[in-house]
């Protein structure tokens, strides 16, 4: 999802170069993404097992990134507040982003600083987002996380493809210089490919309101992974973590998810159904 950083500042870097975290890139998705797919598929423990997980790692990354510690005040804050919120989150979703705020209130208050009482927001809620998708939906929630997951990976996957191959205009090269604009439109258009072919599978009307959406997914995806890359660049990092081989951290792997899984719940909010697809 992520570059190279120190590679991507080289405008001369030969062309094999670009390729070079592939590799790795291909293994991890490969041991990664049917783990993924069987608890989406399956749900219950097993998915809120995963998503439990994630978050406990992602709310110590953020402490990490802070420069705390998460097993000391003021760090161990937020994964407490994100693993409460995750427990909640199945039954009632809406308490525990309310108590997710309430957190990260209390917790600027006392520290006087926002940077670690905004991972709260930053994990938090897009993780509440992910449980009640899944598990808070009814009967559609399967269909609402295997298309999201399928939609990121389709946005993340273009962008990678069709940046490396055509380069080009960089898109935000203060925030990270790998990505370009060609890489973006690839993105996008294969987010929407991957809605249309959805809304065919599944009889969705109209199917242009489909494509809508998972272009919007598709932006919010790209969005999530340019704000990660800019955080990372005010932490002075490379990656958020060393968890996942050519990925990173979790942060560095999910970031493009957790904003199009907030996405995806607000359009099921607005929409005042069970499918955010529909």
């Amino acid at each position: 999802m992520n570059g190279d950083l120190v590679g991507d500042l080289m405008p001369s870097r030969p062309r094999a170069a670009k390729w070079n975290d592939l590799g790795r890139r291909t293994l991890s998705a490969a041991v990664l993404a049917p783990v993924a797919l069987l608890c989406v598929w399956f749900g219950g423990i097993a998915y809120f097992a995963l998503i439990a997980v994630a978050a406990a790692g992602l709310a110590v990354e953020w402490v990490w990134l802070c420069g705390g510690l998460p097993s000391r005040w003021p760090g161990v804050t937020v994964p407490f507040f994100v693993i409460v919120a995750t427990l909640l989150a199945p039954a009632w979703a809406r308490v525990a982003s309310g108590m997710l705020i309430l957190g990260f209130g209390v917790l600027w208050g006392l520290t006087r600083d926002i940077k670690l009482p905004a991972g709260v927001i930053y994990v938090g809620l897009p993780v509440v987002a992910l449980v009640w998708l899944r598990l808070g939906t009814g009967e559609a929630g399967r269909a609402n996380l295997i298309l999201l997951v399928l939609i990121v990976w389709a946005s993340d996957i273009g962008a990678y493809a069709v940046g490396r191959l055509i380069g080009g205009a960089k898109l935000a090269p203060a925030l990270s210089p790998g990505k370009t604009w060609a890489g973006a439109v690839g993105g996008l258009a294969c987010a929407i490919i991957v809605g249309l072919a959805a809304a065919a599978l599944l009889g969705m009307r109209p199917r242009l309101a489909a494509a809508f959406i998972a272009g919007m997914l598709g932006l919010a995806t790209q969005a999530g992974d340019l704000l990660e890359s800019g955080i990372k660049r005010h932490f002075g990092v490379k990656d958020s973590g060393r968890l996942i081989p050519g990925h990173g951290g979790l942060l560095d792997r999910l970031d493009g998810l957790l904003a199009a899984a907030s996405v995806a719940a607000l359009v099921v909010l607005i929409g005042r159904g069970e499918r955010w697809w529909q």
